[in-house]
């Protein structure tokens, strides 16, 4: 017959030490929100405005001059949010409109030149499923790198 040897029994501490496991579960440490969860209107004038202004100014777009209001869409004559960019003493601007207000919304792009009133909608960004504030710039500046306002081709 085998007997166990049981080691005495500790009086000095009356609650089992704590063992540090390797493989146990750890609590997830809370991420910070994703930019694009903020309020939309704090996203836009506190991430999307600096950001785009950056992008654009990168590319030679000096006197740029960046809004954001509500004001009237062309051609639909809806009242939405609007990033507008003005440059060349007005000569050249764009409108990025957000009708749902959101940027995960749908989002509605104008060009115009020479003080003109914009003549066409375009969609924005449709494909995405998530738009980012990098897919919101980067949008931006290859439209109007398409349009060939950036630079020379």
């Amino acid at each position: 017959m085998v007997k166990e040897s049981i080691p005495p029994a500790d009086d000095s501490t009356s609650a089992p030490a704590a063992v540090d496991k390797p493989n146990a579960k750890k609590t997830p440490k809370e991420k910070a929100p994703a930019l694009e969860d903020k309020p939309f209107n704090d996203f836009i004038r506190q991430d999307y405005l600096p950001a785009l202004k950056a992008a654009l100014i990168s590319q030679g777009l000096g006197d740029l001059v960046l809004n954001f209001d509500e004001k009237q869409l062309p051609i639909l004559n809806l009242n939405c949010w609007q990033v507008s960019g003005l440059w060349m003493d007005g000569q050249r601007q764009f409108n990025l409109a957000f009708p749902d207000g959101d940027i995960q919304g749908a989002k509605v792009f104008t060009i115009a030149s020479h003080g003109s009133q914009p003549s066409t909608l375009e969609p924005f960004l449709i494909d995405e499923r998530k738009s980012t504030l990098d897919l919101l710039v980067l949008g931006i500046v290859k439209r109007l790198n398409g349009q060939k306002w950036l630079a020379r081709n």
